[in-house]
């Protein structure tokens, strides 16, 4: 399978819609196309299907035999860039840091292309006598830092 074929078919469906954005790519050993797709405003099904259509019909299977799937970025699925994290502004976050640091959980406020803030309340030790008091703290966290960041969907 034509690795450089299948991106450029790929790129050519993703760019007819500017609020659309490539997430991720593959092609496995037995041919199986797998594309995740997602929108600053959402991914309609006919999108998917749109972009499934173009690079399907541009693809021979008289050539390679493959498989294909389009799919949107889900729930479950970690936001990996600075475009998703944008889309996702007043969610909350559940993030695992890959520098050490502590994991956390707070409302996405910020993200820029260098990284996000989170924003979250705690309860701690008042500073004069006894007893604990609620805290607002925020921290500015680089994308770098960030092993893993899912939507956290509460109900």
């Amino acid at each position: 399978m034509n690795q450089e074929l299948v991106k450029k078919l790929i790129d050519e469906a993703v760019e007819e819609n500017p609020s659309l954005f490539l997430v991720d790519w593959s092609i496995s050993v037995d041919n199986a196309i797998e594309v995740l797709v997602d929108g600053d405003e959402g991914l309609s099904i006919e999108e998917i299907v749109r972009i499934s259509r173009h690079v399907e019909h541009n693809l021979d299977r008289e050539e390679d035999d493959f498989s294909l799937n389009v799919s949107s970025a889900g729930v479950g699925n970690p936001l990996v860039l600075p475009r998703q994290f944008k889309k996702n502004i007043g969610r909350t976050l559940k993030i695992t840091r890959s520098d050490g640091g502590k994991d956390m959980e707070g409302e996405l406020v910020a993200a820029d292309e260098e990284g996000i803030e989170l924003k979250w309340t705690t309860r701690e030790p008042k500073p004069v006598g006894k007893g604990k008091h609620t805290v607002e703290k925020t921290e500015k966290i680089k994308y770098t830092d960030i092993k893993k960041a899912i939507v956290k969907i509460s109900f």
